[in-house]
C-alpha cells in the first residue's frame, strides 16, 4: 500500500467516524464535527504539499549537482570564429616581421607559433579533437558528423 493510498484510507475512516458520531450525537455538533474533519483534511493535504514540494527540491537539486559535474562547451561558434579571425589578422604581421628578420627560419618559426597557438586553442575546447574520438552527435549543433 503507497503512502497516497494509506493517508485515502485514514481519511475514509475518519469520515466514516464522523459521520457514525454525528448519528450518535445530533446535529447541534454537526458543526464542529464537520470543522474537525476538514481540519484533518487541510493536515493532510498539506503533508501531501510538503512532500511534493520536498521531492521537487531534491529532484532541482541532484539536477543542478549533475549540471556541476557535467562539463560545460567553452566555447560557442562566435568564439571560434572570432579566435580565428584575430589569428589570420595577426598571422601577417608576424609572416612579415619573421620573414624579414630571420628569413624562411624566421617565417616557419612564426607559421609554428600560430599553429601552436591555434592547435592550443582547439584543444581546450575540444578535448576530444586530438585524442581520436568522435564527436558525440548532438553535442555542437554547428558541426556535423
Amino acid at each position: 500500500m503507497s503512502g497516497r493510498d494509506a493517508h485515502g484510507t485514514d481519511l475514509k475512516k475518519d469520515l466514516d467516524a464522523t459521520l457514525r458520531v454525528r448519528g450518535d450525537l445530533g446535529e447541534e455538533y454537526e458543526s464542529a464535527l464537520v470543522d474537525s474533519f476538514l481540519e484533518k483534511v487541510d493536515q493532510h493535504i498539506d503533508g501531501a504539499i510538503e512532500r511534493r514540494v520536498r521531492r521537487q527540491f531534491a529532484e532541482q537539486q541532484m539536477a543542478a549537482a549533475r549540471d556541476a559535474r557535467s562539463p560545460k562547451p567553452t566555447d560557442s561558434w562566435g568564439e571560434r570564429f572570432g579566435f580565428g579571425i584575430v589569428s589570420l589578422v595577426l598571422a601577417v604581421p608576424l609572416s612579415a616581421i619573421g620573414g624579414s628578420l630571420g628569413h624562411l627560419p624566421g617565417l616557419l618559426a612564426a607559421w609554428m607559433g600560430i599553429v601552436g597557438v591555434n592547435a592550443v586553442q582547439a584543444a581546450r575546447t575540444n578535448p576530444d579533437l586530438f585524442r581520436g574520438r568522435r564527436r558525440r552527435p548532438g553535442r555542437d549543433a554547428d558541426w556535423e558528423e
